[in-house]
Order: C-alpha cells, then structure tokens, then sequence
C-alpha cells in the first residue's frame, strides 16, 4: 500500500478546549487550519467501552453486544461480564486492511486487552491489569517496550483526592506512551497506525472542577486552575514532536470517542426507584451504600438501575428474571410509565432536568447480549447516575464512587489533515461511525454493506 493513515486519539477531548483554545495549541491549530474540522458525534452511549470500537467497526452498541464495561451475563440476579477484547466479534478497520495485506501499529485501542493477533504489532489498552501480564502482539514486543522505557504505565487511579501525585502520573504515562510510539512509528513497517492517549479523559474527571467556572463545586485561584490547559499544552507539544517523524503519504485523523462536561451532581436513581414505588430492598441502609443485587426484595421489585455516567435501568420481568413479578402483557406498559417518570426529573428546585431515556430497540439495528431495559441520560448527561442507597435523598453533589468532576458528553472532536484535495466537504457534525468507511475507502477498499456509516470521500 503506498497511503498510510495514522488515527490519533485523545479519550475524551472536547472541542471547548480543542477547537476554542487552539489560540493556546499551535500543532492542533496547524491541522485544523489545513484540514477539516468539527464536532463528532458519539455512539449511544459516549462510553470509552464501546465508542472506541463503534468507530474502528461501523457497528453500533448493539451490533456489537458492548453497553459499557459491565454486563448482565444472563437474565440471573448475580452473573456478569466485563468486556475485553475478546467481546469483540465484529471486525475492525485494522482486520479488513489486514485481509488486503496492510500492517497495522495499534497502541492503547479499547479493549484490546488480552492482546489478539493482527497483522502488525499491537499494545493494549487500560483495561490491563498490569504489565507483569503479556499485553503486546508479537508478546516480543513486551521486552522491545521495556528496554525503550521503564515500567510502562497502561492507566491512572484518577478517582482520588491525592491531586498532585496523580498529576505527575498522568504526564508520565502521556510522556512514555509518546515515546513507545514515536518509536513504533519510526522502527515498524505499517500503513495504519492508531494509537489512544487516555491521558485527556483522566484529567478531566480528576481536575475538571478546578478548571471550568461553570462547574457548581468551582473554586476561583484554586491550585490547579491550570492543570487541564497546562496538559492540553503538553499534549500538543508531543503532538508537534510525533508529526515532525511522519512523511509526505501520511494522511492524519486526531480523533475522540467522547468529549466532556461538567458534572452538575448525581441522580440516585435506586432511591428515586425506591420513592416511586419500583423498587423495594430486604432492609433500608442507614448510611450511605453501594447497592448489592441480594439487598433487593425481589418480589416486590419492579426494576432497578446502575450507576454511572449513565444509568442502565433494568426490569424484574415475570418469566424472563427468577423472581420477575411484571407480567409480560405489562411490560411496555411498565416501561413506558417508568420512561415517562424519568423524563420528568426535576432538581431540588423543581426545575426538569431534560432527562432523555431510550429503549435500545429504538436506538440499534440489533441488540446482542442483554441489553438494559432502558438507556438513561440523567439531565442529558449533566447528572451521573449514582447506584447508592441510604443516601437519604435523590440528589448528591460528590460521585459517590470516588472524586470525579466531569461527565460525558455526546460530541468529540474529528480533524483531518490530507496531503492532497480529496474532494470533502466540510461539515459542522461528522459522525463516529463515519471514521472506518473512510479509512477504508481511502485505502481504496470496498466498504462492508453492513456498516453503518459512510465514507466522507468519493471513490
């Protein structure tokens, strides 16, 4: 293949910092100003685990079976699974270049841990365990990286109150997965190279607050006011170093699966559940608790929900779960009440706070696996979901799984660099799943009917 695509991505950057600072980012700025640029629509739901793999198939959430990290295995009350890169079952763009005979450099792709074959070289992402497990492709590869830097770091602890500490983490990890794959770009043969920077997603959950005037819990001078500019100008910087090593057949993606917003407090969607009749447990906390599904009084429960920057919401179906007690006959019914009521949250102001639920039936051509019985944005994602119990009221203002100041939010960032006039329109909104048709069509490869997207350049 005589084209090379390099897809650059940032987890979580949003086009507020991106795009409205690019005054503060010269390279990003550079590739904006020669390329095109706008908003990327995220997959239902803006979720690391599965936006990261919707964009590299053309599939959605449900095509795919991935709904977020954690899974109900069966309709049990206690079976899960968490995703790997063996939920995979779908090919990605890296597969079908493979096919064609092209190699592929992949770095930090979700989930690609344990690490899978490819035709090329691969290093896994944060979901790793540790190092001390095999998480490269040849497993060869593992020694090349030791000997290039020391105790290569796949992830962060961002939730924690120990700010200075995970700051210096953060840059470290950045900094030594630059040089792994500054060096990969440079010592490999490869025509498509993808690599993810985790880095911008950990620090806006850790250090949002500190940096948004807008954020309820904001504390103008406060000591780390600075510290998501200050990383997005590191960023670019190493962003400036990787792109002086590529050459003149080098076509640039910087791409993210998600952007960011602030996080205006938790729903306590079990307590809310609870207040409006759904849901009952075999005995009331009396001080703030995760909940456990062998806390519920399963017959006389009617759903329940997760946590998370999203909430999934399950229902206790008569003959599908063991102790259902909504009869099947009533099941849209029930969910089309529950729908409704969650619609309709308000703050403790009374104001609505646009909540937007959907079925996954409305929203995917397919639903793989066991999806939720309904998919809630809590305030359109300005409010997580928060799975606690005996919190003694429906609003909370601190994640109740440990610091964290920021949400998700459904648009991240697309930027194109071409070499050469490819005929491409330049929009306001492109769409994550228009990233592998294009990729694909560039490198002159038929495009699979069955995915969902479409390419942004003629043939």
């Amino acid at each position: 293949m005589e084209k090379k695509v390099l897809v650059i991505g940032l987890d979580s950057a949003p086009a507020e910092i991106v795009f409205d600072r690019r005054e503060e980012l010269p390279v990003l700025r550079e590739l904006i100003e020669n390329g095109l640029y706008g908003s990327l629509r995220s997959s239902d739901p803006p979720i690391t685990i599965p936006a990261w793999m919707v964009m590299c198939t053309g599939k959605d959430p449900g095509k795919l079976g991935l709904y977020g990290f954690r899974h109900r295995k069966d309709y049990s009350y206690k079976d899960i699974w968490i995703a790997t890169s063996q939920s995979i079952k779908e090919r990605a763009v890296w597969d079908i270049i493979g096919e064609q005979g092209g190699q592929s450099c992949l770095v930090s792709v979700p989930p690609s841990y344990p690490p899978s074959p490819v035709n090329g070289w691969l290093i896994s992402c944060f979901i790793t365990p540790d190092t001390i497990k095999n998480y490269t492709y040849p497993q060869e590869l593992k020694q090349e990286i030791a000997a290039l830097v020391d105790n290569y770091i796949l992830d962060v602890t961002f939730r924690t109150d120990m700010k200075h500490k995970l700051l210096r983490e953060i840059y470290e990890m950045t900094e030594k997965r630059f040089k792994v794959v500054k060096h990969l770009l440079t010592t490999k043969t490869w025509d498509f190279f993808m690599f993810v920077e985790i880095g911008p997603d950990r620090i806006h959950h850790a250090f949002w607050k500190f940096f948004d005037e807008e954020h309820p819990l904001h504390t103008p001078g406060n000591p780390f006011e600075n510290a998501v500019k200050n990383y997005y100008r590191y960023l670019d910087k190493e962003l400036g170093d990787l792109l002086s090593l590529l050459d003149e057949n080098t076509v640039v993606f910087v791409v993210s699966d998600h952007g960011a917003k602030k996080m205006d407090g938790g729903i306590c969607i079990n307590e809310w559940l609870q207040q409006e009749g759904y849901l009952t447990l075999r005995k009331q906390p009396t001080e703030q608790t995760g909940m456990r599904l062998e806390m519920i009084d399963w017959q006389h429960t009617k759903a329940w929900g997760e946590g998370g920057y999203y909430c999934r919401l399950f229902m206790n179906v008569e003959g599908r779960e063991p102790n259902g007690i909504i009869p099947q006959a009533s099941y849209e019914q029930v969910r089309d009440e529950i729908r409704q009521k969650l619609e309709g949250i308000t703050d403790e102001e009374g104001r609505c706070i646009n909540t937007r639920v959907f079925k996954p039936e409305e929203a995917y051509r397919d639903c793989k696996n066991i999806p939720p019985d309904l998919i809630v944005y809590l305030g359109d994602l300005d409010w997580r979901s928060a799975a606690s119990v005996g919190v003694g009221s429906v609003y909370i203002y601190e994640n109740d799984t440990g610091p964290d100041d920021a949400n998700h939010a459904e648009d991240g960032i697309f930027i194109w660099s071409a070499p050469e006039k490819l005929g491409v329109e330049s929009q306001e909104l492109y769409s994550i799943y228009d990233i592998a048709p294009t990729v694909l069509r560039y490198f002159g490869i038929d495009v699979p009917t069955e995915m969902i997207g479409r390419p942004l350049i003629e043939r």
